[in-house]
């Protein structure tokens, strides 16, 4: 799969093309920093000692932390810098399996839509259907990301 660092406008976006993320690895001060940042300190996810006694036997990521992992990992590859306008939100996410700390993560992304919106002639609708995986190829999580991208002219 192509890895890239280089911007794409509206018009470089083919249906079918294809990235790949690089990996990164969730940390303690991931889950912390999630936690003080949304105010959300659910016990799931912040107390050893409670989690240990719960159906996953250790902390698991919030489920927004897991969104906003995948959408990082979208930005880091660079494809979008300086060219995305909006992020419009998905058709469809799931998350059918938990994070831990000390996962490393990846995303392949796949080109699902790219269209022309006609109210607009300085960009246009770009869908990437993304899933990302932990180091033993465990899907964490799963969406179409809906982008608004500029166009060349």
């Amino acid at each position: 799969m192509t890895y890239s660092y280089e911007p794409h406008h509206f018009e470089d976006f083919e249906v079918g093309q294809t990235f790949q993320s690089v990996g990164r690895t969730v940390t303690e001060t991931d889950f912390v920093t999630h936690s003080m940042v949304t105010g959300d300190w659910t016990e799931l996810h912040t107390n050893k000692e409670y989690a240990e006694d719960g159906n996953f036997g250790e902390r698991v990521a919030h489920g927004p932390m897991t969104f906003s992992l995948a959408t990082g990992l979208v930005y880091r590859c660079g494809f979008l810098e300086r060219t995305v306008l909006a992020f419009l939100g998905m058709n469809y996410m799931d998350i059918p399996n938990p994070v831990f700390v000390d996962d490393t993560v990846s995303l392949e992304m796949e080109v699902e839509d790219a269209r022309e919106i006609s109210s607009r002639d300085d960009s246009g609708l770009v869908v990437i259907d993304s899933t990302m995986t932990n180091q033993e190829d465990t899907v964490v999580f799963e969406g179409d990301m809906k982008f608004l991208i500029k166009s060349r002219n």
